[in-house]
């Protein structure tokens, strides 16, 4: 039996008089891929956005329902967002490094939550290494992260949000910019990072989802259409809108 770590009952979010997300109810299994699959708009980033409380920067955004890590409210008032994303890290769409060097990508956020010089090297080296970056840049820490390859910044990326140890790793299409070496370096190590980590991945790519996924979720118009297994979704769909997608019909 499937142990939930993430979930949203009966979710319903607006943007000023427009609903974006409509009665969503997903449980999340631990340690598993789910990727959110579906046509532009159809509300796959704003549901993942929603775990990470990011509509929090949008003043017209009005958010009803429950979202859970575990059994604790994510949107408890007693709760900072800061210690919510200490648990659930969030990977974008397109690199976003900081203008800093390598290192300081990765230790900037272990300063803030207070960790010790003595500590944060081996953290930071950790993280590279579960990113599949460590070899690549051990003898040049010191550059600036913007003159790494896109690839290479997306597992910077990676290994800035892995190196606080969240529960939870949300991905917002990570590989869309990417080349297929890159990408695949990517799925790989999305499959090796699952066994740490619950993951959530939003993609367009519907054989990169059969590729990585263990459930994936099918969305349409802010709804939520059809979530099962990675092979029931492509190979025996129980949605006739889910079949006509998988199919290429339309999105």
């Amino acid at each position: 039996m499937d142990v939930i770590k993430l979930s949203a009952h009966n979710l319903n979010l607006f943007f000023g008089e427009k609903q974006i997300l409509k009665n969503v109810t997903i449980d999340f299994p631990k340690n598993q891929v789910t990727s959110l699959i579906g046509p532009s708009g159809c509300g796959k980033s704003t549901l993942l956005r929603s775990f990470n409380r990011m509509h929090d920067l949008s003043s017209d955004a009005k958010i009803e329902g429950k979202l859970k890590i575990d059994e604790m409210d994510l949107y408890d008032k007693t709760k900072s967002v800061t210690e919510i994303r200490k648990r659930i890290g969030m990977v974008f769409q397109k690199p976003n490094p900081l203008p800093k060097s390598i290192f300081e990508n990765l230790s900037y956020a272990l300063n803030i939550h207070n960790f010790t010089k003595i500590e944060i090297p081996k953290l930071v080296e950790n993280a590279l290494k579960e990113s599949f970056l460590w070899d690549e840049v051990k003898d040049e820490l010191k550059k600036p992260a913007v003159k790494l390859s896109g690839g290479q910044q997306q597992r910077l990326c990676i290994a800035r949000t892995v190196v606080l140890r969240p529960e939870v790793i949300l991905m917002d299409e990570p590989c869309s910019a990417l080349d297929p070496i890159s990408t695949r370096k990517i799925e790989d190590l999305i499959l090796k990072l699952k066994k740490d980590y619950t993951i959530i991945i939003v993609t367009h790519n519907m054989q990169q989802a059969q590729r990585i996924s263990d459930k994936v979720a099918f969305m349409y118009l802010g709804e939520l259409i059809e979530f099962d297994s990675c092979d029931n979704i492509f190979n025996h769909p129980k949605q006739e809108l889910t079949k006509n997608y998988i199919g290429g019909h339309f999105g």
